[in-house]
């Protein structure tokens, strides 16, 4: 098989990600070379590859699905909003600037010549190429600018898969909706349709995609059932919505209350990589649950402040909030926190930022005897280093730096030393993917355990994240080849686009 293709969405999270991770892992299971590719993400979900380049995190499971390393190939453009109107703009993995819609947009010159090089180096090297769109390919108002659906679907020459959430409901109207009003050139491209997270019988469906048929000129290539055990790895910032557990769906079971953890993720404005605390959430007998209020904050096992791509405006709204008082209640208590990151940095006496939010010194929340200071060049490393006798790993992405310390480091860097900081209850790091070494994990917890008189907590011994993640992965890929026609998906892929598509007309009377 050789050729590429473009999953495109009706919406933001309507399942693109999981879609193209599935149909990666389902096409290396049949001895295809396959790599994945996203021109242009906006997430302020993103790790660190092999090279200290910057890429979104679904592109990296995507990676994992097929067996690579992640790439900055197979991401070549990442925007993290700092703001509403600005964005942090990656390109190759390296920071180019901060820009806002305006000034990105004229830029797309340039940038579109990065992303047809990109993707046409990939699948020079490999069989096949599975593209992920961006939110839905109907944005027509940033259609004469768009480098990531429809745009990279015509210069690549690829055929689309659009994928729509029928759990929102209106689906089958946002699959007509969207193709209509999309011009001629770009229907033609529309291969065929995926409905996913569907509840129930499967053939209650039958009518309605019949009538799909004979308006659009397309079939239904599948039905993909609801999953609620499909949750690692969550991209989208539609995905942590407050009130919302992190975790498989039997997470806070009924059971001995006593003997389990309540996890409290404050969930900050800006906040990025989430799948930090869904290390956490892998364990039997942890809740985890994001929050954005003090009494939350208050009442949990372990409060935890993940990272943030805007750290003093996001202070700024945890104090409005009256969160501030409740870490320090806790604090005062002998209750544990943590703070990842951004999360770090609030915990300190004093951020000095002429970077993210140019507003100079301003005062953390002083749980931690520690001063930050913002620099124009960002961190951006693998690590890999030792706590609490057990080797850990991990990735830094930031612009803040520890400028004085008067606590002791909380893990130790093999190549930069101490690293992070600890005082009684409060700590934090810098590190991005620390709760994932799993030795590590249980012995945090148990340590937050006994600081949080849970004396029945017992960690399970046998809780692998690796082993959680390449699950969700082979699920996916299962659901995909149970549910949906590759047979016909094959010959879209190797065929390319089709001429003779029909196009949806539009007249009004």
């Amino acid at each position: 098989m050789k050729g590429a293709l473009l999953v495109g969405g009706t919406s933001s999270d309507a399942g693109k990600s999981l879609v193209v991770a599935g149909l990666c892992r389902l096409f290396v299971r049949q001895g295809i070379r396959v790599a994945p590719f996203k021109a242009q993400n906006m997430s302020n979900n993103s790790v660190v590859t092999l090279d200290g380049g910057e890429i979104g995190r679904a592109q990296a499971l995507q990676a994992y699905a097929c067996g690579l390393a992640p790439s900055t190939r197979f991401n070549p453009v990442l925007l993290k909003p700092g703001s509403d109107r600005r964005s942090h703009v990656v390109v190759r993995g390296r920071p180019a600037g901060d820009v806002g819609a305006r000034d990105y947009h004229r830029r797309r010159s340039d940038l579109a010549a990065i992303v047809a090089g990109e993707l046409s180096s990939l699948r020079n090297d490999f069989d096949v190429v599975i593209c992920e769109g961006a939110g839905s390919v109907a944005e027509i108002n940033l259609r004469a600018t768009d480098i990531a659906n429809m745009g990279l679907a015509q210069a690549a020459g690829m055929p689309v898969l659009l994928v729509t959430d029928i759990d929102r409901g209106g689906s089958l109207a946002h699959l007509f909706g969207t193709t209509a009003v999309l011009d001629a050139d770009d229907q033609r491209l529309i291969a065929g349709y995926v409905i996913n997270k569907f509840r129930g019988d499967p053939s209650i469906l039958a009518p309605g995609l019949h009538r799909l048929r004979e308006l659009t000129g397309r079939t239904t290539l599948g039905v993909l059932p609801f999953r609620s055990d499909l949750w690692i790895d969550a991209e989208d910032s539609l995905a942590v919505p407050v009130g919302r557990r992190v975790g498989p769906p039997d997470a806070g079971s009924a059971g001995d209350v006593s003997a389990r953890l309540t996890v409290a993720a404050v969930r900050l404005p800006r906040v990025s990589n989430t799948t930090d605390v869904e290390a956490l959430a892998c364990e039997p007998g942890v809740d985890v649950t994001w929050v954005d209020d003090p009494g939350s904050v208050l009442a949990a096992d372990l409060a935890v402040l993940p990272g943030t791509r805007a750290t003093v405006s996001d202070l700024g709204w945890l104090r409005e909030r009256g969160i501030d008082g409740a870490l320090a209640a806790r604090a005062r208590r002998g209750l544990p926190v943590l703070g990842i990151c951004g999360g770090f940095q609030m915990l300190g006496t004093r951020i000095d930022d002429p970077v993210e939010s140019r507003l100079g010194p301003v005062d953390g929340l002083g749980l931690l005897d520690v001063e930050f200071a913002f620099d124009d060049h960002k961190i951006l490393r693998q690590v890999t280093g030792t706590a609490a006798g057990h080797s850990i790993g991990g990735y830094e992405i930031h612009h803040g730096r520890v400028a004085s310390s008067g606590v002791p480091g909380w893990i130790t860097d093999a190549v930069h030393g101490e690293e992070g900081a600890v005082r009684g209850p409060v700590r934090g790091t810098h590190w991005h993917g620390l709760m994932a070494a799993d030795e590590f994990r249980r012995d945090f917890l148990r340590t937050v355990a006994d600081e949080a008189g849970k004396r029945a907590f017992t960690v399970a011994t046998d809780t692998v994240v690796d082993r959680i993640r390449t699950a969700q992965v082979d699920l996916i890929a299962d659901l995909l080849e149970a549910h949906l026609d590759m047979t016909a998906l094959a010959t879209i892929v190797e065929r390319g686009p089709d001429p003779d598509l029909p196009v949806i007309a539009h007249r009004l009377s």
